[in-house]
């Protein structure tokens, strides 16, 4: 859909104390009336709607001006955080909330009706966004796990390179992501009575970071066992090809003397020529044999 022709979904709830305004997918010219109408700034609006900004805090005047990412979606293959996650922009004042945002969130459906400070309600957006990160990491530790089962096992075969490396990516962003929304949470003011809820967000959070940060251990550990098994792999092929060489090298010389085509070779007249010479290449291959036994080789 064209972006003059989006209408934006609009949905205003009125509380005790304060007035809660939530705007989903604005098109440019209905951010700009939202410019105008609201008294924000053109420049943190314009923030808002950017796809991949990055989580921050900002004073404004009389509140702030904030920006999270959710985890709303999983993809195979992420090079991103706009294919990990999706944002909501807070504009927190003292009797009104605004948040803008492009995707859609089951949860701010869900907010509890009553809610008598704006700092509780912002809370609650920000510890559903920090829980969202918690399913897509423990899915991230099963596919570490089965994938370190299929390496030891003759289903490696079936990994690729590519599969391990999008793994890693996606533990990567993860970590990032949550380490600066730790940042973002850290410098986050509330009211004394909403400060509980602060600390277990942030606990949430740095519970993720561990999971994250062990998720990002774990893979590069996955790829150094993929890339040594494979490694091994090839020594064990060359090693095979290896052993066929030295048991038909020595073969293969005496094969091509007398396959030369010289009229004095006193060996072509003898009766039991042929059988003498198939005999020492018996006794070579058996020299060769109890040479690589000793050694062990196999």
């Amino acid at each position: 859909m064209n972006n003059k022709q989006r209408t934006a979904t609009i949905k205003e709830k009125k509380y005790p104390y304060f007035t809660w305004v939530d705007i989903q997918d604005p098109s440019d010219e209905e951010a700009n009336e939202l410019v105008t109408a609201k008294g924000l700034s053109p420049i943190l609006v314009k923030d808002s709607l950017q796809a991949g900004h990055l989580p921050k805090l900002e004073p404004i005047e009389e509140g702030y001006f904030m920006i999270l990412r959710a985890c709303t979606q999983e993809v195979d293959k992420p090079t991103s955080i706009i294919d990990f996650s999706n944002k909501i922009a807070f504009f927190v004042f003292k009797d009104r909330l605004i948040t803008i945002h492009r995707a859609e969130y089951a949860f701010l459906d869900s907010a509890p009706p009553h809610i008598k400070h704006v700092d509780a309600l912002v809370l609650h957006i920000v510890d559903n966004m920090v829980d969202s990160f918690q399913e897509p990491v423990e899915n991230l530790s099963n596919k570490i796990d089965d994938m370190e089962n299929h390496i030891f096992t003759k289903k490696g075969s079936n990994l690729t390179l590519e599969q391990l490396y999008f793994l890693k990516s996606k533990a990567r962003i993860g970590k990032k992501l949550i380490g600066l929304i730790q940042t973002v949470i850290n410098e986050l003011a509330v009211g004394k009575g909403h400060k509980s809820r602060l600390q277990d967000i942030k606990d949430s959070l740095t519970a993720h970071h561990l999971l994250y940060d062990e998720a990002v251990e774990d893979t590069n550990g996955l790829l150094d066992s993929y890339l040594s098994v494979t490694a091994q792999k090839s020594n064990d092929v060359m090693k095979v090809l290896t052993i066929f060489s030295a048991f038909f090298l020595p073969l293969t010389f005496i094969a091509g003397i007398y396959g030369m085509n010289f009229d004095v070779m006193p060996e072509l007249r003898r009766q039991n020529g042929y059988f003498y010479t198939l005999g020492v290449m018996v006794l070579i291959c058996l020299i060769v044999f109890l040479w690589f036994k000793r050694k062990r080789f196999f």
